[in-house]
């Protein structure tokens, strides 16, 4: 099965989400205007925000599953991070929302109401959330995808953020002390801004072309080691880079100048092959060069 089609196939795990979070936000709303808690309100509210980022997940997967066309010769994975840095965005503003919503619940305090059946609801759509944000970021991480990864941590956010709001509204029919339940809804609220910007962060990253991860790199380095031992072979101006679920790989093979050309490529192709065995989505470009030639040394650079 081609890549494209593997990767197209994963729109379906954002239709998934989009139907559950259009099925959680209506039970949330229910909860909210059964208790007119503002922790059950703000709950409801981040979960509109889930359908928005579902929907903005839904079109990036589509977009990164192109193939490579002549206007974009390395293809579309880069879609996924515009995704992650928008869905990033919207839980930030949902935290603002619930802060501004539990600010005014503090300053003006409301008696709750049928308490036990609102929570109840609420429970429910934490099972669902639950389930859904798990199977996103489980397809995410098999996958490569960040966009389903960040679908995935943002329902799973929704998780702890009604459970937080569940346990302040069961204290407050407990103890009678209204404040309680805006308070819980503020604290909550921070915790979803910390989320929020480690993911525009990770996708701030990908844009400006990070190095791949240290344990990547650890694999290519001990390929590239074996070779050196081995084949009488150096490897120079070794870099790398990823896009979405693609890794991106150059680097200069230096041989021996007596070597054929058709050696020199023959063991090129096996390193390459090898690379590919350890890391999947792996593009590699290899520059062969003379190893007795100074000049092979010098880096690639933009000038």
């Amino acid at each position: 099965m081609s890549t494209a089609a593997t990767r197209g196939d994963l729109s379906r795990f954002a239709v998934l989400s989009i139907v559950t979070s259009l099925v959680v936000i209506s039970l949330k709303l229910v909860a909210w205007r059964i208790t007119g808690s503002v922790g059950l309100l703000s709950d409801a509210a981040e979960s509109l925000v889930n359908v928005v980022a579902a929907v903005g997940a839904l079109i990036a997967l589509r977009i990164a599953a192109r193939p490579a066309d002549s206007d974009h010769n390395f293809g579309h994975t880069k879609a996924e991070y515009f995704s992650a840095v928008f869905e990033g965005a919207m839980i930030v503003a949902a935290a603002a929302l619930i802060i501004v919503s539990a600010v005014d619940r503090l300053l003006h305090p409301r008696e709750l109401e049928s308490v036990g059946l609102g929570l109840a609801i609420s429970v429910i759509a934490t099972v669902l959330n639950a389930i859904v944000g798990v199977i996103l970021l489980r397809a995410g991480k098999r996958h490569r995808s960040l966009t389903l990864e960040a679908d995935g941590k943002h329902l799973l956010t929704d998780v702890w953020t009604t459970i937080g709001v569940v346990i302040g509204v069961l204290l407050v029919a407990l103890t009678g002390w209204l404040p309680l339940d805006p308070l819980i809804a503020i604290a909550v609220a921070v915790n979803i801004l910390v989320v929020g910007g480690r993911l525009v962060w990770r996708s701030a990253s990908g844009l400006m072309d990070s190095a791949l991860p240290d344990e990547d790199r650890a694999v290519i380095d001990e390929i590239l080691d074996g070779h050196r031992r081995e084949d009488r072979v150096d490897f120079h101006d070794v870099r790398t880079r990823e896009s979405g679920h693609e890794r991106f790989l150059q680097m200069h093979m230096l041989v021996p100048g007596d070597w054929s050309v058709d050696r020199a490529h023959d063991l090129a192709e096996r390193v390459e092959s090898e690379l590919h065995d350890a890391l999947d989505h792996l593009a590699i470009s290899t520059h062969l060069e003379p190893i007795g030639d100074p000049r092979a040394y010098e880096s690639w650079r933009l000038d």
